[in-house]
Order: structure tokens, then sequence, then C-alpha cells
């Protein structure tokens, strides 16, 4: 059964998947806010389309930057983490982007995974609803934990999750730090800061 988080508390995922965890999944989806109120319904001021960006800060144990993968790179140097691509709408069901992790190839130097969400296009958080992020375990297709994001607000950026890894075990953690920024280099000083 998965795990539901809130802001600033996290879950094993080695006790989540007790027989092993060797590929993760980390997915984000997100839906267009609908117009609120009689003169939203009747001016607009919701719909479109909401183009927000997932992408993944590799660090190592002093948190200097190893790697980033993003809608400008979509695979890692060595080729552990795989981004699905950019989604321009926000449209369908499910997960809008995703950030696949070969945990047993990624570089043993890599101890934190900092999931970011960027508004390429300036777009603020206040736009959109029903975002999350989740874990999904690859071997068994299960999800192991899910942050809803309530954040809405006028920040452009956001410092999702972390996953960490200790000794072989890996937990994330559901961080939501708001901020600003339109990819994931604009994003590294924060996230450091908050992990």
């Amino acid at each position: 059964m998965s795990v539901s988080l809130s802001k600033n508390q996290s879950v094993s995922l080695s006790k989540q998947s007790p027989n092993g965890l060797s590929s993760i999944t980390l997915g984000v989806g997100w839906d267009v806010a609908k117009p609120k109120g009689f003169l939203g319904k009747v001016f607009g001021g919701g719909g479109g389309d909401i183009d927000l960006d997932a992408s993944a800060l590799l660090l190592d144990a002093s948190k200097n930057e190893v790697d980033s993968i993003w809608f400008g790179q979509l695979n890692s140097h060595d080729g552990s983490v795989r981004h699905s691509g950019d989604n321009l709408t926000g449209e369908g069901d499910g997960d809008d982007e995703s950030i696949a992790i070969d945990l047993s190839r990624l570089p043993r130097q890599v101890e934190y995974v900092v999931l970011t969400v960027t508004s390429f296009r300036g777009q603020t958080f206040d736009k959109v609803d029903n975002a999350y992020g989740r874990v999904v375990d690859n071997s068994t297709n299960r999800e192991l934990a899910r942050f809803p994001i309530s954040d809405s607000g006028p920040h452009t950026g956001l410092v999702l999750a972390c996953l960490s890894r200790a000794g072989g075990e890996w937990t994330f953690k559901a961080v939501g730090h708001r901020t600003n920024g339109q990819t994931v280099k604009h994003l590294v000083t924060d996230a450091v800061r908050v992990i």
C-alpha cells in the first residue's frame, strides 16, 4: 500500500519494498486549474496549457552537483537516469512527466536525487490543480509513496522531494519548498540548502 506524505515527512523505500529495490520511477502529474467563482467562470482566468518541467538533480555526499536530468538533457551521463520527455500541456491522466532511475547503476558517489518542478514559461503554481509527486517500484509497478502538492501560489519552482541513500537504504522525503526558476539549474542553490 502506498504511503501518502505531507511536507517534510519521509518514508523508507527499502521497507516499502522488502524484496529489494533496483529500479524506480519518480512521477509528477498536474491539471490546469479551472476558473474559480462566478467572475472567473464568466471572464475566464483558468484553462489553457500549463508547461511544468520535472527534473532530477544528482548530488554527492557533500551536496555537490554530479549531474542533472531535465528537458535539456534527458539522460544522465552514465545512462542510469532517464527522463520521459517534456509534456508541454499537462493534459492526460496519470504522470505528466517521469524520471526512471536504475538504482543498481546509479554511481556510488550519488547520495541524493532531488526532484524539482519548474515552469519554463513562467506560469505560476496558482494556475495548477491536483499536482503530485510519487515513487513507483518498476519491478512490481507498485506505487510506494505519493506527495500531493497543495502549494498553489505565485512561485514558478518547487523543490518537490529528495531521494537519499544511506548504507544501501533509500529514503524518499517530501520537501515542498517554494522557489522561483525556469529550469533545474536555477534551483540548485535552494535544493542544496533545503534537503
